[in-house]
């Protein structure tokens, strides 16, 4: 299956150097894929998953090691942002 994987601010440096310039890379996974799965594949720190979604809805942390990924669906992550 394929689905579409964005990194936004600090966490693009985890993208290969060919995706930094659009943020999204096409994935192909295994069916069973979690979330948890690909955040680990890229070495992301936990710490820094702060906002989860696939197709624009919250996965909270407490599941997205049993949120299985489909074909079609958007992963994007977000680290901590603060503004002022």
């Amino acid at each position: 299956m394929k689905i579409v994987f964005k990194l936004f601010a600090s966490l693009q440096d985890y993208l290969p150097v060919e995706a930094k310039m659009t943020n999204a890379l096409t994935l192909e996974l295994d069916e069973g894929t979690t979330v948890q799965d690909v955040i680990e594949r890229f070495a992301l720190p936990q710490k820094s998953c702060k906002l989860v979604l696939i197709d624009g809805n919250f996965v909270p942390p407490e599941s997205r090691a049993a949120r299985a990924l489909r074909d079609g669906e958007t992963l994007a992550i977000w680290p901590p942002v603060a503004g002022g």
